[in-house]
């Protein structure tokens, strides 16, 4: 059986409990899922700096360990925004939260890069990464205060997809470039040939003009106080 907000109703006749005590552990489950998906923002944050701190080291045991922790990251990712819109708890909190905890993520990611190799990820980019994002989140800081709602397109979206697969790739060939299994080989020849460092070029190029382009289609937050406020993006 389902109550009106979709969660499944354990029996309590099943279960042996009284219909006080019943009443209470119902209210826990629902306090649970209604937090789980913040908890799992959170935890995506604090897994953030662990594993950068991981993965700069020279071992490869920490690095392996670290892109486990990356894609452990990436799973809650998935997670918090299922869970929120299966049972339709999407908080202001949670709201600016999820996309935050994305960008500690994304950003740690990035900075490892240049540890791997400075001169195919070099800092500048990584820092254009950065800066673009750093003024999206100033700009949604402002809607948000001015109750404006701001649009996406769907550059915005693709450029998120492709930054978080060009990074689990270049991540793990990181990895593989320092051992001696039969994929070794083949990152080091991905690493000479020069594509990855094409590829991060084109993630700058896509991400400042994702930025570019959100910037002109949510222009009008610097000019308006009040909006009727829908939805927001924070991608």
């Amino acid at each position: 059986m389902f109550n009106n907000s979709g969660i499944k109703q354990v029996s309590r006749i099943s279960l042996g409990l009284t219909k006080k005590h019943f009443i209470l552990l119902n209210y826990c489950y629902l306090c649970a899922v209604r937090r789980l998906p913040n908890i799992l923002s959170a935890t995506r944050m604090i897994l953030a700096p662990i594993f950068l701190l991981l993965y700069i080291q020279d071992e490869v045991v920490w690095r392996a360990l670290s892109v486990g922790i990356f894609a452990v990251a990436v799973v809650t990712d998935f997670f918090d925004g299922y869970i929120a819109r299966l049972y339709g708890y999407q908080t202001s909190y949670g709201v600016f939260l999820d996309p935050l905890a994305d960008k500690f993520l994304t950003f740690a990611g990035f900075i490892c890069l240049p540890f791997i190799d400075a001169e195919q990820f070099p800092w500048w980019a990584v820092g254009v990464i950065v800066l673009r994002d750093i003024i999206i989140t100033g700009m949604r800081m402002i809607a948000d205060h001015r109750n404006i709602s701001m649009k996406t397109r769907f550059t915005a979206k693709f450029k998120t997809m492709a930054q978080m697969i060009f990074l689990y790739l270049v991540l793990m060939v990181g990895v593989f470039i320092n051992t001696d299994v039969w994929l070794s080989s083949y990152s080091i020849e991905l690493m000479r040939s020069g594509i990855l460092e094409w590829g991060m070029m084109a993630i700058v190029i896509l991400t400042l003009y994702s930025g570019a382009e959100y910037i002109l289609t949510n222009k009008d937050i610097f000019f308006n106080d009040h909006n009727a406020k829908t939805k927001t993006d924070y991608r």
